[in-house]
């Protein structure tokens, strides 16, 4: 009896240490933050510095909305909005990367969200982002010929199930929570679903954006209640290796720091985005970690364009913006010749596009009259995160 006393209130103890009906936003330490990351399935944190005059400004804002958070009254081991000092906390810091103050980050199932909030800060948007992410990120279908409507530019998971209450959907219940802004998931149950899949045998099914892509509907293989190998699915069909680029994730994708390689399109032409991505798939896979493959609306990224001495009428283009300058393609079409891709890509690796814009093609028997220019600047730089609401570390070296 005593051991079973003790044991119930080392629980107590410990879940007081991080439970956030203490004031404010919990302090999370070295010595707590697995504990807390493992035993909620949503943890919200505000990574600062106290020298920081824009940590500074948010942390009232932060402290208020989770004591909004608190009293929305979330059932136990549901959500915690937390805070970490990174000068005290030097080494939670560099585990998840920060490179400015404050950052916002989210946590899913002790595993990070790809994007940062990047919303309205104020107490209202904080505790309404909550109230959004608890929500079932799952869309339910009655019938298959719902299956039939699916919007074609996003990319789809599709799950066949007996019932809800069975491990399966929970298990992609969880999967979904964390990958629900790459891809649209769905699930139907018994009669809605039933001619799809064995009794017994629950099925999940990925389905491409076919807009744009040629890529066929595809089963998972493995197993359905392993998470892990069920979210490395899931993440590797939902994220593709091209991805469109927009204002509202240009930011994120900038901060990545790898150059773009950007397929300029007008928004009505899916047939030269299907290419480009073909052409991506077979020859460059192997150039992903180097750079970012990206598609952009030529009528919504029309500035690029002009700094590149082109225009709308000129669309498709592709260019690379290397955050320092722009290299256009010099024609579009070559790039369904094998090998004209990876060669400009080649030459901005080797330097080669940025000399041969201020001085010409390489010759070496022209050797006079040499015409010096200089290459546009990059646009996209100047979509990286805004002064205004971060101190950037960079800056404080």
């Amino acid at each position: 009896m005593f051991s079973y006393k003790r044991a119930s209130l080392m629980i107590l103890i410990c879940y007081s240490f991080y439970n956030p009906t203490d004031s404010g936003a919990v302090q999370i330490t070295q010595s707590n933050i697995d504990m807390v990351l493992a035993s909620n399935e949503v943890v919200f944190i505000n990574f600062y510095a106290e020298w920081c005059k824009f940590s500074n400004m948010l942390m009232p804002i932060f402290d208020d909305a989770a004591e909004e958070v608190t009293k929305a009254g979330y059932d136990t081991g549901k959500v915690v909005m937390g805070k970490v000092d990174c000068d005290k906390e030097a080494s939670i810091a560099t585990r998840f990367h920060i490179s400015k103050y404050p950052t916002l980050k989210l946590f899913r199932n002790g595993l990070p969200a790809k994007k940062e909030y990047r919303g309205q800060r104020s107490v209202e948007a904080f505790a309404e982002f909550i109230k959004k992410q608890l929500t079932d990120s799952i869309i339910t279908f009655s019938s298959l010929k719902e299956l039939q409507e699916l919007t074609e530019d996003k990319r789809h998971i599709i799950g066949y199930m007996d019932r809800r209450d069975q491990p399966e959907y929970e298990m992609l219940r969880k999967v979904a929570a964390n990958l629900k802004d790459e891809c649209i998931f769905h699930a139907g149950f018994g009669d809605a679903s039933q001619q799809m899949h064995p009794p017994g045998q629950p099925v999940v099914v990925f389905r491409a954006d076919t807009k744009t892509s040629t890529e066929p509907d595809e089963t998972f293989r493995g197993n359905l209640l392993n998470f892990d190998e069920l979210y490395h699915w899931i993440q590797q069909k939902c994220i593709p290796v091209v991805r469109e680029i927009t204002f509202e994730n240009a930011e994120e994708l900038t901060e990545e720091g790898l150059p773009f390689l950007i397929l300029f399109h007008h928004p009505t032409d899916s047939e030269s985005v299907k290419k480009y991505k073909d052409i991506i798939s077979r020859e460059l896979q192997d150039e992903k970690e180097k750079i970012n493959f990206l598609t952009a609306d030529g009528l919504r990224f029309e500035h690029p364009l002009h700094h590149l001495g082109k225009s709308v009428s000129d669309l498709p283009l592709i260019a690379i913006d290397s955050f320092r300058h722009m290299y256009l393609f010099p024609n579009y079409s070559d790039m369904e010749i094998p090998g004209k891709l990876k060669e400009f890509l080649q030459d901005l690796y080797s330097g080669k596009l940025h000399r041969e814009f201020h001085y010409g093609p390489e010759n070496p028997q022209v050797t006079n009259d040499i015409k010096v220019t200089t290459p546009p600047e990059s646009t996209f730089k100047k979509l990286a995160p805004s002064k205004n609401r971060y101190t950037l570390l960079r800056d404080e070296l």
